[in-house]
């Protein structure tokens, strides 16, 4: 493929923007070579500014689950902004959206909208402290809660992927008060609750690890946790920016039969535009200004036009049947990438859940960041580029997760499995 156009403006962008993108997992680090610069997408495709088209496999890192530029969307963004991009002052159409998160997740009482899922879980830590009245939180080695200072602690997405420090840039005195243990390892949770319980205010958890490849709960291990916070007055706060909406209706605490303390939101929330969200308990929720003393806030949040796109999202995906289809193409996705690996003689391990899904180049369990760790990445890479070459778009990073949407067909299937026969053969 020609990527003529594409260098030429990866080379301004590095003149004016750092590494020349505006976000790190977007600059092909963790695969070699220069990223592609996209001019237009349309449901599963998108085109690059050479006019290569190519079956999207990323959407937008989540948020495209009905697939790119989806007619209800577009129309409900249009007519939104006819009538203001943003007011500043409350608008109908956030209690709107305020009603039916709490109608369809029980365990949010009450929510609040922000503007990114960063800012949704920078929230929600802030609050469980402040409620709590105590400093440390817990993560888990491998998560991405977005890149706020307290979770660029063994994080993983782009941190992983660039093989940068734990926290540059972060006081050791506040990384020290995140503490870290293993996923999938109750026994380490244990231990540390044993020792520190009484001092730690939450424990934030992605319940399926989207940020080092995906990591699929072990069972009894999510709901293992959740007792264990109950025990120790932890808060357990699980971070559904990637999943929520998108492995069921009421996200992946329906899935597992959870009922967290605090809850975090985006992607498939704001329907493309940029939009998040935290909620839980009333009485938690009760300690955020102005009706309590913990103090959060943002100009652009509840903003009409992201909020229109919400709605639109999440009313079509309240369709029967959608998550049947979302299970059933990433099922036939898995079965096929899984086989042509077999043909090839190239020893693959696939994690899917629903719409979720990695290809990691090793042949052992990947359920940690240790065992993740494990992968080829450099395999990986040349796999990637062998998948872009025939028209389909991979994350660009081993530790990041796939992302079906509802806008594949039996076609883009079709291409997207001749393609990685073509792949995994050349890597044999």
């Amino acid at each position: 493929m020609n990527h003529s156009h594409s260098k030429a403006l990866f080379a301004r962008a590095q003149e004016r923007i750092p590494g020349g993108v505006n976000s790190p997992v977007r600059a092909f680090r963790g695969v070699g070579g220069d990223p592609v610069f996209f001019r237009e997408a349309t449901g599963a495709w998108m085109t690059d500014v050479d006019g290569n088209r190519y079956v999207d496999l990323v959407g937008s890192w989540g948020p495209l689950i009905l697939g790119h530029a989806y007619p209800p969307i577009v129309e409900a963004i249009i007519d939104a902004a006819r009538r203001g991009t943003t007011y500043g002052a409350p608008a109908p159409a956030e209690v709107e959206l305020a009603e039916f998160l709490c109608a369809t997740v029980p365990s949010v009482e009450k929510v609040r909208l922000v503007s990114s899922g960063t800012e949704a879980t920078v929230a929600a830590i802030r609050l469980a402290r402040g409620f709590t009245g105590r400093d440390f939180i817990l993560k888990f080695e491998g998560c991405f809660h977005g890149a706020g200072d307290p979770f660029l602690v063994k994080a993983g997405s782009g941190v992983e992927t660039l093989g940068l420090p734990d926290s540059p840039g972060v006081p050791a005195a506040l990384a020290k008060l995140t503490l870290t243990v293993p996923y999938n390892d109750l026994g380490a949770v244990e231990r540390l609750f044993a020792e520190k319980g009484q001092e730690i205010a939450c424990a934030i958890i992605e319940p399926v690890v989207g940020n080092m490849g995906v990591l699929v709960p072990k069972p009894g291990y999510l709901q293992g946790l959740q007792e264990l916070c109950r025990k120790h007055g932890v808060l357990f706060v699980l971070d559904e920016v990637m999943t929520g909406f998108r492995l069921a209706r009421g996200g992946a605490q329906e899935v597992y039969g959870l009922k967290p303390d605090l809850s975090t939101f985006a992607k498939v929330v704001g329907g493309g535009m940029p939009l998040g969200a935290y909620g839980g308990r009333r009485d938690i929720m009760a300690k955020i200004a102005p009706e309590g003393p913990v103090y959060q806030s943002g100009t652009l949040s509840g903003n009409p036009v992201a909020v229109a796109a919400g709605l639109a999202c999440l009313k079509a995906l309240a369709a029967p049947g959608t998550y049947a289809r979302l299970e059933q193409l990433g099922a036939m996705l898995e079965e096929g990438l899984l086989a042509e690996a077999k043909a090839a003689g190239v020893p693959v391990t696939l994690n899917r859940v629903g719409s979720m899904l990695t290809v990691f180049f090793c042949d052992t369990p990947v359920y940690d960041y240790v065992s993740a760790k494990k992968a080829d990445t450099a395999r990986f890479g040349r796999f990637f580029h062998a998948m872009l070459n025939e028209g389909v778009y991979l994350p660009p990073s081993q530790f990041e997760a796939a992302f079906v949407s509802l806008a594949l067909g039996e076609a883009e299937v079709a291409h997207i499995l001749a393609a990685a026969r073509k792949a995994f053969r050349s890597l044999a």
